[in-house]
């Protein structure tokens, strides 16, 4: 420091100087940082989401998801868009011409993508022509088969299955299309078969079944099947599950699944993965009203343990009520001391209370609606319909609240969603009837 500097600064004036203007760089910084705080809170992300076609489930759960999102983090704006299946999808977030995708649990997972959480269960339908004599996958030989794009999941998975059962494309005539037009070349008799990986109780798959010239063909040797493909898992679609009043399937009918997956690319904002991870299951009753598919998303211990890395903000939700190492072993101590044959007893004798309790309610509610379908076949007047619809969403109304206080369970409820979505179908197409019955009339007059 100069003398001159020394001299000013050790008078009055010049400390009152200096006091001055460190006051003033302590409020331009603060002003500096508070703006800076206030452009990060205010700050709207704009995140791409691929899903798949438009009129498909990957679509309609993005939009939910987006939509949810939305109203609980208003700064987060998702686009969903539209795309040929999961190989794309991947892709695209590999790519980061997309920050979030749905795919499918199969489809290679390349180095950039990582998981967010799983899903909802997705089955192998093989729905074949009655006169086409299809019994087992190895009866596909000959016939006319519509498939999925290329491109999609359900195409992707398609001939290792084949394959399995000893069949090429040169044994089969594949005809790869659109779920919309694949749905009406089947009607049509155009294919013999059609072969799709979609949610069970799906309302176009349910739409199908009203005639009475398809039907489901078992898909088994899951263990065979899981020695190149470990990602398969064994299920089954329950009796009733696309018709109640005829069955179908007749019994419950052994297939197969995969899962359908949320994923994100690694450089993603961990915040924003972490509150759209949160969306998934602090609000899954707002996601179920838009898409029933919602109360299938698996628990997030199995989002955990998915065969590839999550997304440190999906990883930064699953983990954030983790107890410290004091408080898990002391709980862990305590309840070990406390134990008794007699403790044990109860807790299992109320739990399979609780249980069968939720069963029973659940039951209930599926009578109901079978009721209900009855009725629908029987109404004869659009006001009919009208009342029957407000009851059936009334049956909704209530099984999502008891859903909401544990009155019943997640399985209960994905149970409930078959018959509902029958009878919602059963609802549509007697409209359609009672509309053209109405214009049938009024021409005569």
């Amino acid at each position: 420091m100069s003398l001159l500097a020394r001299k000013v600064l050790g008078t009055p004036d010049g400390r009152q100087v200096l006091r001055g203007v460190l006051v003033g760089v302590s409020i331009a910084a603060t002003v500096v940082c508070a703006g800076l705080w206030l452009r990060t809170r205010n700050q709207v992300h704009h995140i791409t989401f691929a899903t798949g076609g438009e009129t498909g489930e990957y679509y309609a759960f993005g939009r939910a998801i987006a939509q949810v999102t939305q109203k609980h983090a208003p700064n987060i704006q998702i686009e969903v868009v539209a795309s040929v299946g999961s190989a794309q999808n991947m892709d695209s977030v590999q790519r980061r011409t997309a920050d979030l995708a749905l795919v499918q649990s199969d489809t290679p997972v390349q180095p950039a993508v990582t998981a967010v959480a799983q899903l909802y269960p997705e089955m192998f339908h093989l729905i074949a022509r009655k006169t086409a004599n299809v019994q087992t996958l190895r009866d596909l030989q000959g016939k006319r088969i519509a498939l999925m794009p290329v491109g999609s999941g359900s195409y992707q998975l398609f001939w290792p299955l084949a394959a399995h059962y000893g069949l090429s494309d040169q044994d089969l005539e594949a005809r790869p299309m659109p779920a919309k037009a694949a749905h009406a070349a089947l009607r049509a008799g155009e294919v013999d078969v059609l072969f799709r990986i979609i949610g069970l109780g799906n309302p176009s798959v349910a739409e199908l079944f009203q005639g009475d010239q398809l039907e489901l063909v078992e898909i088994s040797q899951l263990g065979a099947l899981q020695l190149a493909q470990p990602f398969l898992e064994s299920t089954v679609i329950p009796q009733g599950s696309y018709s109640g009043s005829q069955p179908i399937p007749p019994i419950d009918l052994p297939v197969i699944a995969v899962s359908a997956l949320l994923v994100a690319n690694e450089k993603v904002n961990p915040d924003i993965i972490k509150t759209i991870t949160s969306v998934l299951y602090e609000h899954r009753n707002e996601l179920i009203a838009l898409t029933p598919r919602a109360a299938s998303i698996q628990s997030p211990e199995r989002s955990q343990n998915l065969g590839f890395p999550l997304h440190p903000g999906a990883s930064a939700y699953y983990r954030q009520d983790t107890p410290s190492f004091v408080v898990r072993y002391a709980e862990a101590m305590g309840f070990l001391l406390s134990l008794s044959f007699l403790t044990v007893s109860s807790i299992w004798q109320f739990r399979q209370w609780l249980i069968g309790r939720q069963k029973n309610r659940a039951d209930d509610y599926n009578l109901e609606i079978l009721a209900l379908i009855e009725q629908l076949e029987q109404a004869e007047t659009l006001s009919q319909l009208q009342a029957l619809r407000q009851q059936l969403f009334s049956i909704l109304r209530q099984v999502v609240i008891d859903l909401d206080v544990d009155k019943i369970s997640p399985e209960s409820f994905q149970s409930f969603t078959f018959p509902w979505e029958v009878a919602m179908t059963t609802l549509h197409h007697q409209e359609l009837v009672l509309h053209q019955v109405e214009l049938t009339g009024q021409s005569r007059d």
